[in-house]
């Protein structure tokens, strides 16, 4: 048997759905350069329509767009009160107006109109209503859309008994939560002066004003006790404002209790995710008492650089968002292990680029310069090689699944087994890919790319979603015994 032969598709597979859609806010010509706001005009004719075609045209408005978001009204009177100042001050618009003028500056977003691809895998935390060996999972989804924009989205599905996969529709309407502030950590904002070259006299100083875990009235409350030396120096308030954007990236997102989890979207929220949240990937976490978690790392993309972020969340319904420090976050594709190894956090991670390594957080919160750990050697992997998520502990070792680039960047997907307690050593390895693009896999969004975020081990075998082409998402199943007899110790 070759390693090819190993993987075996099944069950149905996720495809990009355009009616999944989120409410964003649209001020037309915002993005062109008009003598005259083409906003400030379009307000100016709602307010020529009269109460009555006015009432009308939000009726309508409503009728055709209620059914596909919860709460419509709710977000056109936001919607409005962002624009509200284009409004002359001396007018008082009815509450049909207020809303009508809202739904104009409204539209509507596909959050995976464009591709939909790299999942990762974990157990839900719902495993209530089960049949025997059956594991209930949640699956994380990068959604792509207009121009190119990823958000974290997500779906259920139900593994087993044997190699039955379910998948739960993905109906209703989408969410983005309620974002809310959180309180900041003075360690993981020292680590970020220390990333970013701000080791100032004014960043110590306000680190020193800081309590361990700070708001952002706090931070604000702390700028005004600044010694009058300091504020009157040249480089004070851009520090400052770099210190008060490292804060502002930290936030959390909460959906309601009743909302399922299909209809939940992380959707980009601050200036260092602008253009897009890439490739979460999720792993459950369980703490020294036994507690399960849920971790994610994924790339915050701004649309020049990108930095790995971090999710942490203890039931996928709660979720905060804190950018992750050190020299093996500064690229994409880091990867948490699902608990300490001799009392260490460990990540893989593909700092340079193209070779996968291993890094350790150390006590000041900076994950620090890996060790590599695999290089790219075979013809499939020559070009890079990377993880395809969290390493899954097995009674043989870490098994970690990795991708590899080749020739026409034709993207695979292979595996690595670590020493159980010294991850650091590389024990066996898969000589050929495991997966590649079959022939109704290779055209798309992307095209000869199959890549995962993350499986998980559930019945003696490895489950492992997909993403084919940036164009579906297909799954399969690896016996996990018969994957690890086919590996072999590395060159």
């Amino acid at each position: 048997m070759t390693a090819g032969d190993l993987a075996t598709r099944i069950g149905p597979t996720l495809t990009p759905d355009p009616r999944r859609v989120i409410i964003k806010l649209f001020v037309p010509g915002e993005d062109a350069a008009l003598t005259r706001s083409r906003a400030a005009a379009l307000i100016d004719r709602i307010m020529l329509l009269g109460e009555d075609k006015t009432t009308e045209l939000l009726q309508e408005t409503l009728r055709r767009f209620g059914g596909r978001h919860d709460d419509l009204e709710t977000t056109f009177a936001h919607h409005h009160d962002l624009v509200r100042h284009r409004v002359p001050r001396e007018t008082e618009l009815s509450l049909p107006a207020r809303l009508l003028v809202g739904a104009y500056f409204s539209h509507e977003y596909a959050v995976e109109g464009a591709a939909l691809c790299n999942p990762s895998i974990v157990p839900h935390p719902d495993q209530s209503g089960l049949r025997p060996g059956q594991l209930r999972a949640a699956i994380s989804l990068r959604q792509i859309g207009e121009g190119h924009l990823s958000s974290i989205g997500f779906a259920a599905a139900v593994l087993g008994p044997g190699s039955d996969l379910t998948i739960n529709d993905r109906i209703g309407p989408l969410s983005v939560g309620r974002r809310h502030a959180t309180h900041h950590r003075r360690d993981l904002l020292a680590a970020g002066i220390s990333d970013d070259a701000r080791d100032t006299e004014v960043s110590a100083t306000m680190l020193g004003s800081l309590p361990e875990r700070f708001s952002d009235d706090d931070f604000e409350r702390a700028t005004t006790q600044l010694p009058a030396d300091l504020l009157t120096r040249t480089t004070t308030q851009r520090t400052l404002e770099e210190l008060r954007r490292a804060t502002r990236s930290e936030y959390a997102v909460a959906f309601p209790a009743d909302l399922p989890l299909h209809r939940r979207v992380l959707w980009p929220a601050t200036e260092a995710e602008r253009n897009g949240m890439e490739d979460a990937r999720f792993v459950r976490i369980i703490d020294e008492d036994g507690r399960p978690s849920y971790r994610a790392t994924y790339t915050a993309y701004d649309g020049r650089n990108i930095r790995s972020h971090l999710i942490t969340s203890d039931d996928l319904r709660h979720f905060e968002i804190t950018p992750m420090r050190g020299p093996a976050s500064a690229n994409k594709g880091m990867a948490l292990f699902p608990r300490p190894v001799g009392g260490r956090s460990l990540a893989l991670c593909r700092s340079d680029g193209e070779t996968i390594g291993l890094t350790v957080l150390d006590r000041h919160n900076r994950w620090q310069q890996p060790v590599p750990l695999h290089l790219p050697g075979r013809g499939w992997e020559l070009i890079q090689a990377g993880n395809c998520g969290s390493p899954m502990e097995t009674r043989f070792g870490w098994l970690v699944l990795i991708h590899g680039v080749g020739p026409m960047r034709d993207y695979a997907i292979g595996a690595l087994l670590l020493d159980s307690r010294q991850p650091h050593r590389v024990v066996a390895e898969l000589p050929g890919p495991l997966l590649t693009a079959d022939g109704t896999e290779r055209d798309g969004y992307v095209p000869n790319v199959v890549y995962s975020c993350g499986g998980l081990i559930h019945d003696d075998a490895v489950w492992l979603p997909y993403g084919a082409s940036d164009m579906r998402i297909g799954f399969a199943r690896v016996p996990l015994t018969p994957l690890i007899e086919a590996m072999r110790p590395p060159d």
